[in-house]
């Protein structure tokens, strides 16, 4: 559809169907403090974990309870934690009236839109799941592009490589952070903290040719230092792969 303009001149803008990436933030609770202390400590080591990612809030889960949310709290610590709600979703009556209010739109339900509609639902954590959407036509998806870092990181440096692998040849330090939506690979000492697969991608994996990390994450699953790596791992060329709910270490033989 596109907009007309008077006589013979030219149209100065078009309104077109879009395929868009969003994240559904699914809210279990209307305690709204409660949820910011929840994703205080889950996102605490990750502060850069979102990048303005256009937010859906979706209600399902508190619409057959009619509980009244707080959203202009809502809208601020989403905000705060670099995420852009834009709508809502799955409400009562109420519930999204008091969101129009608050200044955010009205998304239809997944089940209801009337072109095709693929859902991957990521456990990033327990609350926040990654939707793709796919409207036809069906878009060309651009290669994923890879991060290369030859410097070593010091104590308090982060990396991340948002939609790609990273790779890095030179010493991670303890209380440096490395992070990737893809793959993490360290030619070096990895001795600080890895985070890949960061939206969700569980066949992301880590690789280092010396494992001592303080922090080891791969789709929202973690392994700190209070377990001690296996003994065929610490210290030694492995990668790490998530295999269901579990993370496995594996030796790499040289």
């Amino acid at each position: 559809m596109s907009a007309a303009s008077p006589g013979n001149a030219p149209a100065l803008f078009d309104l077109k169907s879009a395929s868009l990436t969003l994240v559904a933030f699914v809210l279990k609770t209307g305690n709204i403090p409660a949820v910011a202390q929840a994703m205080a400590e889950r996102y605490a080591d990750t502060p850069d974990f979102f990048s303005r990612d256009p937010v859906v809030i979706d209600l399902t889960h508190l619409a057959s309870l009619d509980v009244a949310v707080n959203f202009e709290a809502l809208i601020k610590l989403l905000t705060s934690f670099k995420l852009n709600p834009v709508a809502v979703r799955g409400g009562t009556p109420s519930q999204v009236a008091a969101a129009l209010e608050a200044g955010l739109g009205e998304a239809p339900d997944s089940h209801a839109a009337p072109a095709r509609v693929e859902t991957v639902v990521k456990e990033v954590v327990r609350e926040v799941v990654k939707e793709v959407i796919r409207e036809v036509p069906v878009e060309v998806p651009v290669a994923a592009t890879t991060l290369i870092i030859d410097k070593p990181l010091r104590s308090g440096q982060q990396i991340y490589a948002k939609g790609g692998d990273l790779i890095i040849t030179a010493l991670v330090n303890h209380g440096a952070e490395v992070i990737a939506d893809g793959s993490i690979h360290v030619y070096a000492p990895l001795r600080g903290k890895a985070i890949a697969g960061a939206k969700g991608n569980r066949e992301a994996r880590i690789f280092a040719t010396c494992m001592e990390p303080e922090l080891l994450s791969i789709a929202g699953t973690y392994h700190t230092t209070d377990t001690p790596l296996p003994a065929n791992v610490r210290g030694k060329p492995a990668h790490i792969r998530l295999d269901g709910d579990r993370l496995v270490f594996d030796p790499i033989d040289l």
